[in-house]
This record gives C-alpha cells, structure tokens and sequence, in this order.
C-alpha cells in the first residue's frame, strides 16, 4: 500500500518536474535551463506564428547574443564593418541591452575605452536617443560609484566620460564639473581619478574650452603648493604639469602623449555629430532599466515594428528597398523607390518640429563665448568661429557677443574689435550688421554705465578708423541739444576722441572734409539753423576737437553777417516806410489848410458884394428920391 503510494508520487512529482521543463524550455535560455543548439533549434521550427510571445522570446534572445558578440569583437581595425552589423539588428527595441553591453565591456576593459566611444559616436549620429541613454547610465554610474568610495568604477566611468568628450558625443560642461567635483573636497583617490580624467580629454578641453583647463591646472597647483595630499599624489600631480607643459616645435601642445581621438576612429563629419547637453547634478536621469528586460507586445505591433526597423535599417545602410533581377521589374521597383523615397521626404518636411526654445541659439551663443575665452590670440578665435555652423541670419548673434563682451570688461581690450574688423573684412555682410549694431547702440545708449559705454564706444571707433565699416555709419547722429542727452553726448566724445588719437586731428578733420561723406555728415555738422551750430561748436570745443568745427565756423559768420544785412534791410525798409507815411501826412495837412483859407476869402467876397450892392441900391433910391424931390 505504502510502495502503492510512493510510486504514485514519484510519478506525479516526475510529471511535474517533466511539465516544469517543458515550460522552462519554452521560455528559452531566460529561464535559466541550458538547451542545446539542436533542441533549440527543433522548438525554432514549431514556432509557426512570427509574432507569438515564444517567438518574441527567443528574437530577443538571439539579439542579445548577436549584440553582445559584435560589442566584444570591437577593435580599432574592424569598427567600421562592425558598425553596419550592428545596424542590421535591432537596435531600436536592443537599445538597453546595447548601452548595457557597452557599459560591462567597457568597465571589463578600460584599455578599449577609445574604441567604444568611437563605435558609440557613429551609432549616436544615426540614432541619438541611444547616446542619450547611455550618457544617462554612465553618469548614474559614476554618481553611485563617487558616494561609495569605488575608485576602480570611478576611473572606468571618468574614462569613459572624457572620451565621449573627445569624440564630441557630449559637451565639454559635463567633464568640467566632473574635474571640479573631484577637486572639491580632494584626497588622494579623487585627485588621483582627476588627474588620469583630465589627462584624457585635456587635447580636447584645450581646443574648445581653455580657461576651464586652466582653472583646473589651478586648482591641482594650489593642492600641491598647500600641500594637501601625500607624497605618492603630489608625484602624480607633478607629472600631469609635465604632461600639460609639453611642447611641439616649439609650440606649446597639451598632453601629447594622450590624443584625444585616433584617426582610424574618427569615422564622423563634424557636421554630422551631435552634442547632448547634460549635467552631472540633475535630477531627470533616468537608467531606463526595464529596456534590460524582455517584454511581449502584441502581434500586430510587434509586426509593425519590425517593418519600421526594416525600412530604418536600409536607410542606414543605404540598401534600396526591394531589388530584383528583371529588367522592367527593376526599373518598376526603382521608381516605386523614387516615389516612396519622394512621400518620405515629404512627410518629414511636414513634419518638421520649430524649436520654439530657440535651443540651438543658446547653445550657438554658449559655443562662440567659450571661442571667445578660450582663445589666447584674436586669430585663433577667428579660425574657430569660421569653423562654427552657423545658420543664415545668426551672424548678428556672433556680432552682439562680441560689442557685449567687449562692453563687459573693466578695461578697453583691443582682443574683441580686432576680431570684428577681421570679420567685416572677410565677409561684407558682417560689416552692414555692425553698422546695424551701432545705430542700435546709440538709440539704447541711455541704458548702459559710463564704462560699458566708454568700451562700446571705443570699439566702434576702432572699426571706423580701420576702414572695416564705412563712415556712412554716423548718418544716424544728431548733434543738436533737443536730439541728444547726456549718454549720447558722452558716447559721441569718446568716439571722436578714441578717432582722434588714432588718426590724427589732421586726418580726421580732412577724411570729415570728404565730398562723398558730406550727405551722412548733416546731423553731425548742421548748418540748419544758427543755435545748433553754435551748439555743435561748442560742443567739439569742450571735448578739445574744435579744430573739427572750421567749416562750421566759416558757415556760421557767413549767416550772422547774412542775418544782420538782413537786419539792417529790414530796418532800412521800415525807416521808409515811416518817413513815407510821415510826408503823406504832412501832405494831407497843407491840403486841408489851404482848402480852409479858400473858403473864408470865398465868404468875405461875397459879403463885401452884398454890402456894395446894397450901398448902390441906397444910392439909387437916393437918387429917384432926388428925382422926385426935383419933379415936384
């Protein structure tokens, strides 16, 4: 009975173990049971459904094991075949087990950090979201390694860091704060990783970023001189400074022993490359660890994606779509490719994402700062910003840098106005943005201190009196006392001041005296009215440039004596009006005067007739009375 019930147990345990395989080795090597190439390979070819969740499985398996095998082949000669491998599997859905494999191989074997940033570097070119993740996991990586003491993982990732710096896969921000965490609180270990990490990526860091260079060597040199560290780490220290004094005939060249990038791995144009910004403290990082893990999707998407990565891959690759063997199925399929090609092309363009952030602006105006500080001599600045891609309609971008950072320094500096006058000589458009530049300034002059406007000022001055912009540029000034305050008027002073030291008053006053230049001169010079050219004399007289004001001069005794035969005219004019008006009335009066006397002798003429007539009348009658007196 007993017998009767141990064999039926050992057959139901055997049954389970049986059915536990079973399930074991439909998961695949996942499932931790190891399968032989020929099981393997049978349970392949029951698998009729390509997009079962078995299927998926061991898809993923086998592209876990190609991944790994081509990372571990790396090496310097076999890159470049290596790299379309890698792009004819699936690095969209492979993508965390890529960045894992990179990672493990990497911290396995420090000696080929180079190789896999340049692997990295060409995968990122195509496929940047890989890049990014990477960088995300390597950073985390250093973080728990630098809060665990762990020197030989810090140095793995220090490494690996400053070469993805080399190779221009991240920027040059995440090595300096790298080196300044380091040397923050320094012990031997962190000085130790420090100096190997600087001296890595030091090529690199000189080229692009000089004075963050510099402030590191600094801060190495004040642990060494207070004597912080020990004996072993000072030895070291003091072989990194032989390291960054080295020279090439004669030239001073940074860590010679420690190029920043191999030729044979330098396998992407510059403008092809792309550049994550990334910093050290940030708190969005995310490992993404769940890429690490399989996981089933749905048939219909796991169809749909493989034919997405399929068209992806001979993108890449360069492959045509579909190629046949016949004539006209070949020229058919060839212009199906055109067609499709042309719909892509189309659907992307309607597609194109604008950059509302103006991100790439900010990171052009980081860029050209960093040209700015980390050039010694305005020549090599030059060279580095002819190098710079930059977008039609950003050269004032470049041009307003250079006025601000020019305005910024405590002193005039003639490093920022050289490198202008060099730029508007060798492309013309830079010199109309800089006259735009100066006419922007004047109206906005009220807004700047006396020293910023001082340098501003100074600057122009020096594009003017080399010719690297025309003179035209001062039509804009009006030099009355209603068209300027007392910014404007300082600005103006210092500009013809800067000019005349330069040039000579003898030569300004006869290059103000050009025909051609007469028509932009009017504001400067006005000649409209008599108060703003004494205004305008005035003025050039204070600031010791009134030999500049001659011809004003000239032309304002010309109106003060026009002004005053004007006067004595108008006043000529005036005096005979009055004495007209004076002998009109004299006039007027004798009329009327002799008119009065007409009248009376008029009256008494006609009184002594009436009084003649009356005695004649009287004698008449006297004389019929007589008549009378007779006939009786």
């Amino acid at each position: 009975m007993s017998d009767e019930r141990n064999g039926d147990g050992d057959a139901a345990a055997s049954a389970a173990r049986k059915k536990k395989v079973e399930q074991l080795e439909a998961l695949g090597r996942a499932g931790g049971v190891y399968i032989p190439p020929f099981k393997l390979a049978r349970l392949q070819k029951q698998i009729e459904d390509k997009t079962s969740p078995e299927y998926q499985r061991q898809a993923w398996e086998a592209l876990r094991k190609s991944i790994n095998g081509l990372v571990n082949k790396a090496n310097v000669s076999n890159v470049r075949a290596l790299v379309e491998d890698l792009f004819r599997e699936n690095l969209v859905r492979g993508r965390g087990i890529f960045t894992r494999a990179l990672l493990r191989a990497q911290l396995a074997s420090p000696g080929f950090t180079h190789i896999y940033a340049g692997l990295l570097s060409v995968v990122n070119s195509k496929l940047p979201e890989i890049g990014q993740l990477l960088l995300h996991r390597l950073v985390l990586q250093f973080r728990r390694a630098y809060k665990k003491n762990d020197k030989i993982t810090s140095v793995a990732a220090c490494k690996f860091i400053a070469h993805m710096v080399n190779q221009r896969i991240v920027s040059e921000i995440l090595a300096l704060q790298v080196a300044t965490l380091l040397l923050d609180k320094p012990t031997e270990d962190s000085v130790e990783v420090a100096v190997q990490f600087v001296q890595e990526c030091g090529q690199v860091l000189n080229e692009v970023c000089g004075e963050g260079l510099r402030a590191i060597s600094d801060r190495l040199r004040s642990i060494l001189q207070e004597g912080e560290v020990n004996q072993r780490t000072q030895y070291v220290i003091e072989e990194y400074f032989k390291n960054y004094r080295t020279k090439v005939e004669g030239k001073p060249t940074p860590f010679v022993d420690f190029p920043g990038v191999l030729e044979e791995l330098d396998l992407v144009e510059e403008d092809d490359r792309i550049t994550h910004e990334l910093d050290l403290v940030e708190d969005t990082l995310d490992s993404q660890a769940m890429l690490n893990i399989f996981k089933e999707v749905s048939p219909a998407q796991y169809a749909a994606e493989e034919q997405k990565w399929s068209e992806l891959s001979k993108e890449l690759l360069g492959e045509s779509s579909d190629s046949s063997s016949g004539g006209s199925s070949s020229s058919s399929d060839s212009e199906d490719s055109d067609f499709e090609e042309q719909k892509r092309q189309e659907q992307l363009e309607q597609q194109k994402i604008r950059d509302e952030t103006e991100q790439d602006l900010v990171n052009l105006k980081r860029t050209v700062y960093l040209v700015f500080q980390s050039s010694a001599q305005f020549e090599e600045a030059l060279t580095k910003l002819m190098k710079l891609n930059v977008k039609d309609g950003q050269e004032i971008e470049i041009c307003t840098l250079l006025i601000d950072a020019c305005a910024m320094e405590r002193t005039f500096q003639t490093y920022f106005p050289l490198m202008a006058e060099r730029l508007c000589k060798v492309q013309q458009k830079y010199a109309e943005l800089f006259v735009k530049c100066m006419r922007d300034q004047y109206a906005t002059v009220h807004r700047l201190e006396t020293s910023k406007l001082r340098n501003t000022a100074k600057f122009f001055s020096h594009l003017m009196y080399t010719d690297a912009i025309p003179w035209s540029c001062l039509e804009f000034i009006q030099l009355t006392e209603q068209m300027t305050n007392s910014s404007s008027r300082i600005f103006i002073k210092v500009l013809f001041q800067d000019l005349s030291e330069n040039m000579g008053i003898k030569k300004l006053n006869a290059r103000l005296q050009e025909e051609p230049l007469q028509p932009f001169l009017i504001g400067l010079f006005p000649t409209d009215h008599p108060k703003n050219i004494r205004f305008a004399i005035n003025f050039f007289t204070s600031i010791g440039l009134g030999g500049l004001t001659d011809r004003l001069r000239l032309v304002l005794q010309m109106q003060t004596e026009q002004m005053k035969q004007q006067a004595a005219l108008e006043f000529k004019k005036a005096q005979e009006a009055s004495s007209s008006s004076s002998s009109s009335s004299d006039s007027d009066s004798d009329s009327d005067s002799s008119s009065s006397s007409g009248s009376s002798s008029s009256s008494g003429s006609d009184s002594s007739s009436s009084s003649s007539g009356s005695s004649s009348g009287s004698s008449d009658s006297g004389s019929s009375s007589g008549g009378s007196s007779d006939s009786s």
